[in-house]
């Protein structure tokens, strides 16, 4: 089975700025950025859509959001605003299916995204 290029960067076959890692998640840059603070938050665990989660998977959900907002206090566009945005599937605009929720800050985003 191919490697996603999360998994890749996970195992460090690829770089990647990284700006938190644990044991469960890692949070790097978005190397298509659409604002000033564009962020992914990846789970190790790989989960390829939103379809695939199960119940075990609250708790690494959760710590996901959690991690969104520590790095939207640590990056200041707390105050200001910040989007999160899991995609799933093609029509939903996923292109990597390893789940990955995007932190998106530090300008005015418009509604609807797309």
């Amino acid at each position: 089975m191919t490697k996603t290029i999360f998994e890749k960067i996970i195992l460090r076959e690829i770089p990647a700025n990284i700006h938190y890692e644990d044991d469960d998640i890692i949070i790097i840059d978005d190397i298509n950025p659409v604002a000033p603070v564009h962020l992914l938050i990846i789970p190790k665990k790989k989960i390829e859509t939103l379809n695939d989660l199960n119940d075990v998977d609250a708790e690494l959900i959760s710590n996901m959001f959690q991690a969104a907002k520590k790095m939207a206090t640590k990056l200041g566009i707390d105050k200001s605003g910040y989007r999160t945005i899991f995609n799933c599937n093609e029509d939903g605009g996923q292109t990597v299916y390893h789940i990955h929720l995007h932190l998106i800050g530090g300008r005015s985003l418009a509604w609807p995204p797309g």
